[in-house]
């Protein structure tokens, strides 16, 4: 009887630990969802201003129209009708671009997955009942698999050589480069997996386990992970910008791997890559184009090429997918391999060539953008396209801030993300073109270019 008691507050205590943990679930996914309702109502609110500010615009033009039709002198009518009527055709073709076009859908792209949750709960049983092998022993990490590479790093395992115990799965936990706790970044069948999207010059931790019907086995003995390392600055005065050789890429270790740099400099420095005279320049700085403060910084620098396994079957690739152009007339998208998630990050593109006075356009974007249309013309991308007269920056089909100054052949288009103040700038020639582009930036981005058949870059 005691032992009935006791085993019956034993479950109702854990039962309600369950539901504890759902309420608060609960309660974090409505937060995200009022967020998302907020967000999506301060677009519309800004849409509403700027369509109020065409319209005032437009309706004292339309006021002014009826004055002068009402002019009784022939030649003052004559005078200034040409210019009203350019006036007039102007303002047509900008409300023709798109101006009523909603920027953000009423529909919510949430959908909650709880089939694995209730498929769990359905599950739910007492173990003794269910035991018909015993828990896996814990799993092996293969060393001499085991890498990174700039911000990605490469596990692999296998269950000891003597072990008969059938496993179901695996769970692969890293913390989060800071000594922080532990994680889960995958869970399945796979003895191998890559994981994106890290911070670079951070040292992570990682084990795994395995797990069966009967439980989860211990953990693997934990593996220390080192990206892309640094190299100590050193305080000196040199005019901007100070171009470095590419150093070789070394292997540390089986778990790291390490660019083998010169010293940087304070101020305004970054190290440079450029294969040839027109081909593509890859640059990362860790610090503003216009910062002229002498500190001493770390700098890691990550090399990256262009990426053909996500880019439009259009996007011709050459020089090891550091140059790329099109044989399309419509713009198509390219994205660089080494995706950002922290940090600040330069690199520079090299216009190769430039005919017709095509409109490229530069930036970053997620993985899943629009690869037929050009960069910016959905939620996924920030850019700026450029003619050889003037640029605007683009993000979601909305167009801002133009500014003189476009490109030629040889011009050098720069960009500066800067994921600690969650800023998106441009250059052209390593002047600042325009103001800051895009802020509050947060998430994972790639480097993203799109371009026609009339540009190589």
């Amino acid at each position: 009887q005691e032992n009935s008691v006791e085993f019956e507050a034993c479950l109702v205590a854990q039962c309600d630990a369950l539901i504890d943990a759902l309420n608060r679930r609960k309660a974090q996914l409505l937060s995200r969802v009022n967020k998302e309702h907020e967000h999506k109502l301060k677009v519309v609110r800004d849409q509403i201003s700027h369509c109020t500010v065409k319209l005032r615009q437009t309706t004292g033009l339309m006021e002014y129209c009826l004055e002068v039709i009402k002019e009784n002198d022939p030649s003052g009518f004559l005078q200034i009708s040409d210019a009203l009527i350019r006036r007039v055709h102007l303002t047509e073709d900008q409300w023709g671009k798109g101006t009523l076009t909603p920027r953000m859908t009423t529909d919510f792209d949430l959908n909650l997955d709880n089939a694995p949750l209730l498929q769990s709960i359905h599950q739910l049983d007492f173990v003794q009942m269910k035991v018909s092998s015993p828990v896996p022993a814990p799993p092996i990490l293969q060393l001499e698999e085991c890498c990174t590479h700039n911000n990605s790093a490469t596990l692999s395992w296998k269950q000891p050589p003597l072990s008969t115990v059938q496993v179901e799965g695996y769970i692969l936990e890293l913390d989060d480069g800071n000594g922080g706790q532990f994680r889960e970044v995958y869970v399945g069948k796979e003895t191998m997996c890559t994981v994106d999207g890290l911070h670079f010059n951070s040292t992570y931790s990682a084990r795994v386990k395995a797990f069966n019907k009967s439980g989860v086995s211990p953990y693997s003995k934990t593996l220390v992970l080192q990206t892309s390392e640094d190299t100590q600055s050193e305080e000196q005065t040199l005019p901007f910008p100070v171009p470095l050789e590419r150093s070789q890429l070394r292997r540390m270790s089986p778990f790291s791997s390490t660019l083998n740099l010169q010293p940087s400099f304070s101020g305004r420095s970054y190290f440079e890559l450029r294969s040839s005279a027109h081909q593509l320049s890859l640059h990362s700085s860790l610090q503003s184009l216009n910062s002229a403060v002498d500190i001493k910084k770390m700098v890691a620098v990550a090399w990256f090429s262009f990426d053909p396994s996500s880019a439009h079957a259009d996007i011709i690739f050459s020089n090891d997918n550091l140059t790329v152009t099109c044989n399309s007339y419509d713009d198509r998208v390219v994205l660089g391999k080494t995706g950002f998630s922290k940090g600040l990050h330069y690199w520079e593109l090299s216009i190769d060539r430039y005919d017709n006075h095509p409109d490229p356009a530069f930036g970053v974007a997620r993985i899943d953008v629009l690869k037929d249309a050009m960069l910016g013309k959905d939620d996924k991308a920030w850019a700026m396209y450029v003619d050889n007269n003037r640029s605007w920056f683009m993000h979601n089909n909305s167009h801002t801030n133009r500014t003189e100054g476009g490109i030629t052949k040889g011009a050098t288009v720069g960009v500066l993300l800067d994921l600690t103040r969650r800023t998106l700038t441009f250059s052209i020639n390593e002047d600042q073109q325009g103001p800051v582009a895009f802020e509050n930036l947060e998430g994972l981005f790639f480097p993203a270019v799109s371009l026609n058949r009339n540009v190589q870059v």
